[in-house]
């Protein structure tokens, strides 16, 4: 199983970037998708995250301003960032839980992918 993460880069302060994640591989289904982050120097931290069913849940530093989604289909989720900040700065990874069906009964694995990297210039 990989979750491959694209769409960061440099944008200046106010602009916006969307990223996406994919999960490719061998599973049964996904449960909650998200992403976090994490700037130089900090731990990492909830972004937001969406449930299969689509609720959400946001960190309230971005609330307004950032939007999750996801395409079940394509097992994808996608970040929607709107007027960014240079405190916006980070590495964003994101993050799955993947159902894996076995023999006996169905086990959860949780993923995350190689982070991307993004820079709000001010």
């Amino acid at each position: 199983v990989q979750l491959q993460a694209s769409g960061g880069g440099l944008v200046q302060a106010g602009g916006s970037l969307r990223l996406s994640c994919a999960a490719s591989g061998r599973f049964f289904s996904i449960n909650v998708m998200g992403w976090y982050r994490q700037a130089p120097g900090k731990q990492r931290e909830l972004v937001a995250t969406i449930s299969s069913g689509g609720s959400t849940n946001y960190a309230d530093s971005v609330k307004g301003r950032f939007t999750i989604s996801r395409d079940n289909a394509k097992n994808t989720v996608y970040l929607q960032m709107n007027s960014l900040k240079p405190e916006d700065t980070s590495v964003y990874y994101c993050n799955a839980e993947l159902v894996v069906l076995t023999n006996t009964l169905p086990l959860t694995y949780n993923y995350w992918g190689q982070g991307t990297q993004v820079t709000v210039s001010s």
